[in-house]
């Protein structure tokens, strides 16, 4: 992480880097996932990905994106639920330019960033789950070659039948009792997910192909 550091803009001024989210909330060898919130007009400071990384939206909000080399700003428009892959970039802000809340959870890919060995170039064309074994989630809402995401909709007292688990995988809550908790799974665990609570459960579960079936 490059938190603390000097960079310097193209005219010479000094700018120490802020990290890229506000609240790390997990970690370890696989992934690291961050809280970015920002209020109507908020900017997540000039910061510096060294990992590729997912944005899963949890509260959206238009932003733009402003660069420290002075190229032009990007306008990005996420939807609640929406997963992004992003591999890394140059030293970059966030704001929130709308008129409501924003919230995402950024889930560092750390093998395929700092703890890669050699280069890693991923694909962003979508392909549909290999055959045999169990779906797990209900549909596939984004893929690449890396990672697979899919949706988990549950009314209260609904569950998703038991099932193996074949690639390391995180999982964010999107609605439910436990909006916005983050897990993380690894291949081979045996699961049935009950919704015991009184609202609907959505998740979005993130498998890392690339540390199981793509390995």
């Amino acid at each position: 992480m490059t938190a603390g550091t000097t960079v310097h803009a193209p005219d010479g001024t000094p700018v120490v880097l802020a990290d890229i989210g506000q609240t790390e909330l997990l970690a370890n060898d696989r992934v690291r996932v961050w809280e970015v919130a920002l209020a109507p007009g908020e900017s997540q400071p000039w910061h510096l990905h060294h990992n590729p990384y997912l944005v899963v939206n949890l509260e959206a909000s238009p932003g733009r994106m402003d660069w420290l080399d002075g190229a032009p700003p990007r306008y990005v428009n996420e939807y609640v639920g929406g997963v992004i892959f992003r591999p890394t970039s140059p030293v970059h802000m966030l704001t929130n330019v709308g008129p409501t809340q924003y919230r995402n959870r950024l889930v560092e890919l750390l093998d395929i960033g700092e703890h890669a060995v050699g280069d890693v170039v991923p694909a962003l064309v979508p392909k549909p789950a290999p055959a045999g074994g169990d779906p797990a989630g209900h549909h596939v809402v984004f893929e690449t070659d890396l990672v697979r995401a899919w949706e988990i909709v549950l009314d209260p007292g609904a569950s998703f039948p038991r099932h193996q688990r074949r690639n390391p995988h995180v999982v964010i809550t999107l609605d439910g009792d436990e909006a916005g908790s983050v897990h993380y799974g690894e291949p081979g665990d045996v699961e049935q997910l009950v919704n015991t609570g009184s609202t609907r459960y959505r998740s979005r579960l993130i498998e890392l192909k690339y540390l199981g079936e793509n390995r």
